[in-house]
Parts: C-alpha cells; sequence; structure tokens
C-alpha cells in the first residue's frame, strides 16, 4: 500500500498528519450518505517529506527563516521567494511521480483537474489557515499535473501563510502540505454555505452564498453575492446583487474572468427549491462532523457538489442543556470584570462557591436567566437590575423579549407580585437606622475564620484535603450570603441611588453620590493601592535598590536586597505588602491565576511607576483629598437644599443618607477579598498535594491540576491513576478558549447578543459607553492589556478590557477610566469614585477604537469619550 498517494475513500480524520486539514475534511465528506465530492486523491505529507524536506538548501534557508520575526517583513520576504523558487525546480523522485502518474489512469488523464493545497495546520477547530496555500484549477495533462504539485509545496512559503504562522504560533518546520489532485467541476452555480449565521451565531440559520461560474469569483471579491438566509427548511431572507462578473474555465487549462450576459446580472443564480435542498446538505454535513460549517459547493447540470467543508472557527459555543426549551444566558465573566478563560479546576471552584445553578461554555460561566424572563415580576426585576448596572445587557435582553416567537410569557396570574410590579423600593427610614458597626464586626468575624481555616488545613491531606476544602467552601457561602453582608452592601447601594435620585430632582446635580464615595472606610481595595504608594515611599529613599529593581528579570529579588543599603527596609515593606494582599493577581476569581505572593516581579512596573511620579507621603495626601473633597461635597449639598421649600427636613434625611454611603459602602468590596483570600489558601494546599502526585509519577508537572475540575482531581488522588488524555484535552481546549471573546448574552441557538447603546444626546463622533464616576477630564490615552506591562506617566487615562481588583494599585496614577467590560457597581467603578477619577465603562471596542498615545476627554458624568 503507497504511502505516497490516498483515494479519498481511505482518507478520513485520523489521517491529517498525512493528508493535511482539506485532504482529511474530503475524506470525511466523501462517506457522507447522499453528499457528493468530485473524485480524486492526496499526494501525502509523505512525499513532501521526502522531496523537500530532504532539500540541503530549502533546510539551509529555513535556518535563516526561525530567526525572523514578525516584524521582519523585508527580510521574511526575501527569503520565502528564493524558498519557492528551489521547491518550484525541484525534481520529484521518480518513484513517487511515477506512483502519481499510475493513478491517474484510473481517470481520463486529459480530463481537467483541480490541484489544491492542504496543509496539516489547516482547517482546524482553532486555526482555519483558510486561504494561505494556494490552489489551482482546470490543470491538463500529467506534466502540468506534477508541475502544480510542486507550486502548492512552493506555496507553504508565500509571506502571507509564514507571517500566518507566526501569528499562530505554529513552527514552519512542523508545518507539512499535502497536495488535493481532484476532478474538475465546471458550474453553472458556486458559493459558500455557513451552517451558522456568520453575523449573529445562530446555529439554526443556513447563510448561502452564491453566484455564476467558478467559486473563485466570489472569493476574489470580483462579484457581490446573491445572499439566501434559512432558518429550518424557510428562506427568511434574500438579497439578489447585480453580478457582472463571472470565472470560467479556459480550453487547454487555466480560467478567465468574463462579463455576464446583461439579462442574468440581476436574475437570481438559486431557484428556491435549490436553496432549501442546498440548506438541507448542509444540516447534513455539519451533523455528521459534530460542529458548524463552512462549506464550498457548486452545481452542475443539476447536482450539488460539496468541494470542502470546515469547522466555523470563529463561533462561541453554546453552553450544553439537554433539552429543547429556549435559554439565555448571561455572563458571568462580564459581572466578575474577568472575561478570560477559566482552566477546568478554576472554573470547578467558582461554581462550588456561586450562589445559584451556572453553566460555562469556552472556559467562561453564564447564568440561564430564560426562566426570569418568562415570568414578568421577574423579568421586570431582572432587566431593571442589570440595566442599571450594564445597559448592553438590558439592551440584548429587551430585544430578545421583543421576539414573541423565542420566550413565551407566563400568564400573569401565575406571577405572585401581580403584573408588572416586582419589589418595591426599599423604606429608606428603616435603612437608615442600619448600625455602621456591624461593618467592624463582619470583617473582624471573617479573619477569625481564615486564621482558623489556615490552621486546620495544614493537618489534612489526600482526599481528606479535598473534602476538607469541599466543607469549608460552604462555610465561605454563609458568609457571603450573611444576611447582614447582603444587607450592608444592599443599603449602601440603595443609600447611594437615593442620593443621585433625589439631588438629580432636587436641584438638578447629576451623580452627586460619586463625590461623597471618595476615601470611604473599610475599603480593602482602595487601601490596597494606597498601601503600594507607602511601599513606594521606602524604596525611593535607595536610588541603588530602585535601579536594581529596574533589571530585576526572575522572582527571586527579595533575597538579593539584603546585600543593599536599605535592603532588609524595602524587603520587609513589599513582604508585608504580599501579607495583606500577596493573594490577588488579575483574574483573580480563577483559582489556578498566578498570584503576586507567587510573583512578586508583576507588581514591580506599578511599583516603580509609583516611585517615579509621586512625592512621599502621597498616600496619605491622596486619601486625606479624598476625605476633604466628600466633606466638600456634604457641606455644599446640604447648605443648597436648605434654601429649597422644607429645605431642612430634605437636608436632614439627605445627611441620613450621606452617613450610610459614607459609614457602609466601602464594605462593598471585601466579600470578594474574603473570597480571593480562601482561595490561595486553599490553592497552596493543592499545589503541595500536586507535588506528591509529581513525586509518584501520576501527573508530570503540578500545574497539570490545573486541568483536571474538583472532582477529577479527587478521583486521581484517591486512585493515583490518571488518563493523561484528560489533561492533554483540557490544555488544547484552554488554548482554543483563550482566543475566544465571551459574549455578553448568547441564546441557547447560538445566537450572540451584544446590544447598543440608545442614545441621541452624543456630540458628533463621540464613542458612547455607562458613566460610572463623575468628572470630565482630557489626557493622554494608554491602551493596556497587561497589568505587567503598564508604563504610565502621571495624569493618563487607562483604557482597557476590563479590570478587577488587582488593577487598583494602577489607579492612583491616573486620571480617568474606560474599559470594554463593567457596569455601576463593579470593582473598577467602584474604586474610581472611590478615588475620584472620571470613567466610562462598557464601551464596545474601546481598545481598538482609541490607539494608544491619543489625546481623548472622558465624560464620567454623562458617559462617552471624544477624540481630540
Amino acid at each position: 500500500m503507497s504511502s505516497y498517494i490516498l483515494g479519498f475513500e481511505r482518507i478520513d480524520k485520523t489521517q491529517l498528519g498525512l493528508v493535511g486539514g482539506k485532504g482529511a475534511n474530503l475524506g470525511e465528506l466523501s462517506r457522507i450518505a447522499d453528499v457528493q465530492v468530485p473524485g480524486g486523491f492526496c499526494v501525502t505529507t509523505a512525499a513532501y517529506k521526502e522531496v523537500i524536506g530532504n532539500h540541503p538548501e530549502v533546510n539551509t534557508l529555513l535556518d535563516q527563516l526561525a530567526i525572523l520575526t514578525i516584524d521582519d517583513r523585508k527580510e521574511i520576504g526575501a527569503l520565502c521567494a528564493r524558498i519557492r523558487e528551489v521547491i518550484e525546480h525541484a525534481p520529484v523522485a521518480a518513484h513517487i511521480a511515477g506512483e502519481i502518474v499510475s493513478y491517474l489512469t484510473q481517470y481520463d488523464v486529459q480530463q481537467p483537474f483541480a490541484v489544491r493545497s492542504s496543509a496539516t495546520a489547516e482547517d482546524l477547530p482553532a486555526a482555519s489557515f483558510a486561504g494561505q496555500q494556494d490552489s489551482y484549477l482546470n490543470v491538463t495533462g500529467e506534466g502540468a499535473i506534477l508541475k502544480h504539485i510542486r507550486k502548492c509545496w512552493a506555496s507553504l512559503y508565500t509571506d502571507r501563510a509564514v507571517i500566518y504562522r507566526l501569528q499562530q504560533g505554529f513552527d514552519h518546520r512542523k508545518v507539512y502540505l499535502s497536495v488535493v489532485v481532484q476532478q474538475m467541476i465546471f458550474p453553472e452555480v458556486s458559493g459558500i454555505m455557513f451552517t451558522a449565521d456568520p453575523v449573529t451565531s445562530n446555529r439554526k440559520i443556513v447563510a448561502i452564498d452564491a453566484g455564476f461560474g467558478l467559486g473563485e469569483a466570489l472569493v476574489g471579491g470580483l462579484v457581490t453575492a446573491d445572499n439566501f438566509t434559512v432558518r429550518e427548511g424557510k428562506i427568511i431572507n434574500r438579497k439578489i446583487a447585480v453580478k457582472k462578473l463571472e470565472v470560467r474555465a479556459v480550453a487547454g487549462g487555466g480560467t478567465k474572468v468574463q462579463e455576464i450576459d446583461a439579462e442574468r446580472q440581476c436574475k437570481a443564480s438559486l431557484r428556491d427549491e435549490e436553496v432549501i435542498s442546498l440548506e438541507r446538505l448542509g444540516r447534513k454535513i455539519a451533523a455528521y462532523f459534530g460542529v458548524p460549517q463552512d462549506i464550498e459547493w457548486c452545481l452542475s447540470n443539476g447536482t450539488f457538489y460539496m468541494l470542502q467543508s470546515r469547522p466555523v472557527t470563529t463561533l462561541y459555543p453554546v453552553p450544553v442543556k439537554n433539552d429543547n426549551e429556549p435559554h439565555v444566558y448571561i455572563s458571568v465573566g462580564h459581572q466578575q470584570m474577568m472575561t478570560d478563560a477559566m482552566k477546568p479546576l478554576g472554573l470547578s471552584m467558582f461554581l462550588l462557591t456561586a450562589a445559584r445553578p451556572m453553566d460555562h461554555a469556552g472556559g467562561r460561566l453564564f447564568v440561564d436567566v430564560a426562566p426570569d424572563l418568562a415570568s414578568p415580576a421577574k423579568r421586570h426585576v431582572l432587566i431593571n437590575v442589570l440595566g442599571k448596572n450594564d445597559p448592553l445587557i438590558k439592551d440584548a435582553l429587551t430585544s430578545i423579549m421583543e421576539r414573541t416567537d423565542f420566550i413565551r410569557p407566563l400568564p400573569e396570574e401565575d406571577n405572585i407580585s401581580g403584573p408588572g410590579k416586582g419589589p418595591q423600593p426599599r423604606d429608606f427610614q428603616t435603612l437608615s437606622n442600619y448600625d455602621p458597626e456591624v461593618v467592624t464586626e463582619l470583617i473582624h468575624g471573617n479573619q477569625k475564620l481564615i486564621d482558623t481555616l489556615k490552621q486546620q488545613i495544614q493537618l489534612k491531606s489526600g482526599t481528606d484535603l479535598l473534602d476538607f476544602i469541599k466543607d469549608d467552601v460552604q462555610q465561605l457561602r454563609s458568609g457571603l450570603y450573611d444576611p447582614r453582608s447582603f444587607g450592608v452592601v444592599m443599603t449602601a447601594m440603595n443609600a447611594a441611588s437615593w442620593i443621585n435620585e433625589k439631588m438629580m430632582l432636587w436641584l438638578g446635580e447629576k451623580n452627586a453620590a460619586d463625590v461623597l464615595s471618595q476615601s470611604l472606610p473599610h475599603n480593602v481595595t482602595a487601601e490596597m493601592g494606597l498601601a503600594l504608594l507607602h511601599v513606594a515611599d521606602v524604596v525611593r529613599r535607595y536610588p541603588a535598590i530602585v535601579e536594581y529593581l529596574q533589571r530585576v528579570k526572575d522572582d527571586n529579588f527579595l533575597d538579593e536586597l539584603s546585600r543593599f543599603t536599605g535592603g532588609l527596609q524595602v524587603r520587609d515593606a513589599i513582604n508585608n505588602y504580599l501579607q495583606q494582599y500577596g493573594m490577588r493577581c488579575p483574574g483573580e476569581i480563577d483559582i489556578t491565576k498566578t498570584r503576586w505572593s507567587e510573583k512578586p516581579s508583576m507588581l514591580l512596573p506599578v511599583l516603580l511607576s509609583n516611585v517615579k511620579n509621586f512625592q512621599p507621603g502621597a498616600g496619605e495626601q491622596r486619601f486625606e483629598q479624598g476625605q476633604h473633597e466628600a466633606v466638600k461635597k456634604e457641606e455644599a449639598l446640604l447648605y443648597r437644599l436648605r434654601q429649597l421649600p422644607d429645605g431642612e427636613q430634605k437636608a436632614q434625611e439627605t445627611k441620613q443618607m450621606i452617613a450610610l454611603v459614607r459609614s457602609l459602602a466601602g464594605y462593598r468590596e471585601y466579600p470578594k477579598y474574603s473570597i480571593v483570600n480562601r482561595y490561595f489558601i486553599y490553592k497552596q494546599a493543592l499545589l503541595q498535594e500536586a507535588g506528591k502526585l509529581v513525586q509518584s509519577g501520576v501527573i508530570r508537572e503540578k500545574e497539570d491540576i490545573y486541568y483536571l475540575t474538583f472532582g477529577e482531581l479527587r478521583d486521581v488522588i484517591a486512585t493515583g491513576i490518571i488518563d493523561e488524555q484528560i489533561i492533554q484535552k483540557a490544555k488544547a481546549e484552554y488554548a482554543l478558549f483563550e482566543k475566544l471573546t465571551p459574549p455578553r448574552v448568547i441564546t441557547s441557538e447560538g445566537e450572540v447578543l451584544s446590544g447598543r447603546y440608545k442614545r441621541d444626546d452624543l456630540p458628533a463622533g463621540a464613542i458612547a459607553g455607562l458613566a460610572v464616576s463623575s468628572g470630565i477630564i482630557e489626557g493622554r490615552a494608554r491602551v493596556i492589556l497587561d497589568m505587567g506591562a503598564a508604563d504610565l506617566e502621571e495624569g493618563d487615562i487607562l483604557v482597557t478590557t476590563f479590570t478587577d481588583p488587582s488593577w487598583t494599585p494602577l489607579f492612583v496614577a491616573i486620571r480617568g477610566l474606560i474599559t470594554e467590560v463593567g457596569g455601576l457597581m463593579t470593582h473598577g467603578a467602584v474604586i474610581a469614585r472611590e478615588y475620584g477619577l472620571p470613567a466610562v465603562v462598557g464601551v464596545d471596542n474601546a481598545t481598538q477604537l482609541i490607539r494608544d498615545g491619543q489625546q481623548i476627554r472622558v465624560n464620567g458624568t454623562d458617559g462617552y469619550i471624544e477624540i481630540l
């Protein structure tokens, strides 16, 4: 049996390494009943390796290519041109050429063929590599086919293919090329079909593009295609384009572009019954592969031929539910300000902690709110509460409810609260009696529990450790949902809302509570940012240490500090900071994320920025300034209120609400600090247990446990046995999930709803967002995606995807904040108000719309950004 030639009938997905992505998919396509695939074969990667892999000049050129980066475009272009020239002139070994010619004898060798590239890194679930290598149509004769096989091999080194591999992190030497040789079809119509809507991601919708002649006219952008949108056997939308050009085969080989007859230019390329038939084939193919497909097809003499099928790599996966009911999933990450993918252990730990059932997809967590939307009373509460925090989610949910065919509302009488009601506003007279001392009691009580946990967990090992952690998580949950804790948070939020509403009504002043929320007591996150300013005060005294820290490359730098004058003082200051806050890090709700205590160098860019940008005592000054501004604001409001009718009563009520905000609102950040504190204690214990698994040879490295769920980890510890494929599969999935952007809202049909700001009060060209911290500021935009790479000057405006509490140390150095993700009560908004920073959040694609270094204006009062 030949290792150089494989007919489609002998190919399946297990032979990806031999025939590449395109070849493997064609082999699978040819196995599906009623699906027609033009006959053909693959020249396998074994032929490529023998002819090209052993070519001395090619290997020398690849050595030179390996040291180039994506920035070396000119050098890449020159090297690639030479590699292609060498490959195109490389002789094909006689025994390989002989097998190809021999296999061609089962066809009429004078009939035309398509000769197409099929790389081993192509049409993969994680990366399509579509169009990176070349294909040739209407190739006739043995000599021409052999020539174009070499041209396909050479196309592995086009500039675009090499740069794409660099972007995707693929090693050039580990990507090989097979070549598909396939009978040529001369169609009347060709096109592309997506078995999920490429715009909305809806899996119930098939989108079909079609045009006359060969598909190259569509792929090459020569014509605008006819577009048909089909849902469950019905055409729900059609757009018939004016098609002036088509690509046709030329006698003797090759193709040409020609004009379409005038009478056909505005004619639909497919009849309705053909569209429905094509959709049915697409559904069958997608069902066979198990994921939505991007399919190339053509129609010839009344028969549809499938020329290629690949997975659609851009779709966000849908949470799996084993029913046919409609579901509407809201992203948990957008509420938690952490939209990165989470590893299995991180997901399962968060699920243990969560207050309500959650689903997961793409390494992120979601909550199904379909039951709430079906109930008029619950829907009223849900949409309005979420709307205050994130208007984009509110708009997305509202648009779903406007479609009466998706969520069917329950009858009004099924709702206890009555039609359109929902919970009434809290009694603020009762709230005003809330004892502020409860905050101190809650914090002290929780700290005692953490101290006890640290002692008790040291006595646990094996499965007892995991059982102990699971039990402790229940204690954590009961603390988080303690009515007193919840009451403090809600009372502060309601008091702030009352102030904003009444001051707007009585005084015409927007967001008055923002200034009143500066420098609050008990705000552990705000204190964390100011505490790093105190550390900077110690470091700043010793220039030699500052210079040393600027050169630090590893995390042993704390041990080296003792050799410097002042080194012990600096080391103690940093260690004290880590003792208090070292359990924090970006993405901290994922227990697997590296903590500051594990990698202290993560803090150095921010620490050194503080050393450079601030004077000694800046921490105390910032806090005192915030207190002063809050007091001034309170005095000004009360003075103005007393001038109004019933002014004394209005002032007294307002004073009570301000007292609630000032005494209770700082606690808003503590529950998450408590969770993260516990997570780090759990993590240290679990890694210690992982070390034992490494010593006994069960796993290769301690961090492998991150790719197991909590339950799987317990089983591994109990049995001492692991299926290595579980970890490898989880690692591969995580690598794929990292590249995905999670939606705010996604339905069980896969439709992604982003929501829109419906505002007509913005200046021309302004970018809309959610106002979360008042004030208007101008400055230089700093687009920063990694906190560890922050290089801020005092007065910069931070633009990023999201900020969780770990980003707080950056806030002391900036003048304003813009994030793509966030809401009124998410951590970035709370701390922006605490520090008095104008902030706009929920700005779709902010990191693309705003360029690093641009001068911008942030309007945190009305919620928009202007590029100056």
